[in-house]
């Protein structure tokens, strides 16, 4: 007897304003089955899942739950049929608590009185916590207190307190640290078993080979496949995503590597990190390695200016800077990609011109007057060297796929013809082809002599594209690898203080 899928969803199409962002597209998920949803950014992955859940309503198609053909207008409704999302956008009002969070809309009360239980909503949001082994998460914290990789846990265990038959997870690790997504895959295991459904959306092609049953693939808002992961490859899959053979994965690095062009020593920000130096050659990546909250974004915060230090020197070009804000260290040569672009690195709502003239004022500007082509002629060419996907320079941000944003966040720095530049999580969220596309764009300004440092999660891009490995463990450096001895190995045994356990035990 063939078994009636869970969801089936049959030529679903979509558009907005005459685009057609999904065209003829076919999915379908099995109870208790690991599906995942891949595709580059803008492929119509989101779009999809929006028509699923009532978000957006479908043009053509026909959708159908446990056999029986649905028409949700809005999530709501997709919830009361069991299937429920985590965005990757989180949810989480920063001035509740966790608790708060947890029983957002879905308050327990008293009886009919009307006075909350908050004993009660206390107890079962950590009896939610528990189960998904996030026990360093208390139901009285400031969700806002909180890391984004304990927040994104926040938003996985009020989704499984749903009692879902399907959970939608977007990009639900790319906060997280090595423990957090063990617990999490344990989590996503221990449903299956139970026969929930999981759709499983992500960028990093390790953790769909690693849990997941079968993948569907979408390109250009079409559907290309849908195979058993057993049955498939890295390779084949890129291929499907990206309309061609990708090449290897991570560009040979050809760059010559100069003398050291910027160096840090002692530098100290009491409770975060401590004796922290270093160095980094013109030519050179210095890729960042350790686990979340190890203090690796607030050292590169710290030297750009965005936190203050208590102690240490900067010196760039042998010249040691004084830096107190973030222009100052713009003025020196450097620039800082962060890791939460759409907080930090972008204006959503302003268009691709006006964020790249934002780092640009000089470049564009006449005795303090914005000259109109001056303007359009540097973001017309970094438009074009950075081969950002846009309708035109004056397309809000908000309009572009991940990837291509990202792209503007680097192109802003590229107009200040950096010195150093930092990269923290510069491909977080990409998908394969766009990171391809940024780690050749990395190569190429080594290739002029800019020193990067580039802060990683993935330890396959760190090993796949640094020339040394800085490890960070609990705000000290543990080890710096030449990539030539580097393996996934000794960085994981340096970034969880096993470097200096085994000292300890030897002494």
């Amino acid at each position: 007897m063939v078994e009636t899928p869970f969801v089936e969803m049959i030529n679903i199409d979509k558009s907005f304003s005459g685009n057609q962002v999904l065209k003829g597209v076919n999915f379908e998920i099995n109870s208790g089955e690991i599906h995942a949803l891949m595709g580059e950014n803008g492929a119509g992955k989101s779009t999809l899942i929006k028509v699923l859940t009532g978000i957006h309503a479908r043009d053509n198609g026909i959708i159908k739950v446990k056999g029986k053909k649905v028409d949700f207008s809005n999530p709501k409704q997709a919830e009361q049929d069991g299937i429920i999302v985590i965005h990757q956008e989180l949810n989480i009002i920063p001035h509740l608590t966790v608790a708060e969070n947890m029983f957002l809309g879905k308050e327990l009360t008293y009886g009919k009185t009307g006075i909350l239980n908050t004993k009660e909503m206390k107890k079962q949001t950590e009896t939610s916590l528990q189960d998904l082994g996030a026990t360093n998460i208390q139901p009285e914290d400031t969700a806002g207190d909180l890391s984004v990789g304990k927040q994104q846990m926040i938003e996985i265990a009020r989704a499984l307190a749903t009692n879902a038959e399907l959970i939608i997870m977007d990009e639900p690790t790319a906060a997280l640290t090595a423990r957090e997504i063990e617990s999490l895959f344990n989590v996503v295991e221990s449903l299956r078993k139970k026969g929930v459904s999981i759709i499983y959306i992500s960028h990093r092609m390790e953790e769909i080979f690693q849990i997941c049953d079968r993948i569907t693939v979408l390109r250009d808002g079409q559907y290309i496949s849908t195979e058993f992961i057993r049955e498939t490859s890295f390779e084949a899959i890129v291929k499907m995503m990206v309309g061609r053979e990708l090449g290897e994965r991570f560009p040979a690095r050809t760059s010559i590597i100069g003398d050291v062009v910027f160096e840090v020593d002692n530098l100290d920000r009491r409770g975060v990190f401590e004796n922290i130096s270093f160095n980094v050659r013109k030519g050179e990546i210095l890729g960042v390695a350790g686990l979340m909250g190890a203090g690796r974004t607030e050292i590169m915060e710290a030297i750009f200016g965005f936190e203050k230090k208590n102690n240490g020197t900067v010196k760039l070009d042998g010249k040691a800077l004084t830096i107190n804000h973030p222009s100052d260290a713009i003025k020196a040569g450097i620039g800082f990609i962060t890791e939460d672009r759409k907080a930090k690195g972008l204006v959503l709502n302003a268009s691709i011109r006006e964020n790249i003239s934002l780092t640009n004022m000089k470049a564009v500007s006449n005795n303090g007057v914005i000259s109109a082509s001056k303007e359009n002629k540097l973001i017309s060419d970094l438009i074009k060297r950075l081969q950002v996907k846009t309708t035109g320079i004056e397309q809000e941000i908000k309009h572009l796929s991940g990837g291509n944003q990202q792209k503007v966040v680097i192109a802003k720095w590229l107009g200040i013809k950096p010195k150093l530049l930092i990269l923290d999580e510069p491909t977080r969220g990409v998908d394969v082809g766009a990171k391809k596309e940024i780690y050749t764009i990395m190569n190429e300004l080594t290739e002029k002599g800019v020193a990067i440092i580039m802060i990683s999660s993935e330890l396959p891009e760190v090993l796949g594209v640094s020339d040394r490995i800085m490890v960070i463990h609990e705000g000290k450096i543990t080890r710096t690898l030449d990539r030539e001895v580097a393996d996934q190995e000794k960085i994981m045994r340096a970034a969880t203080g096993g470097e200096n356990h085994e000292a300890l035990i030897s002494n």
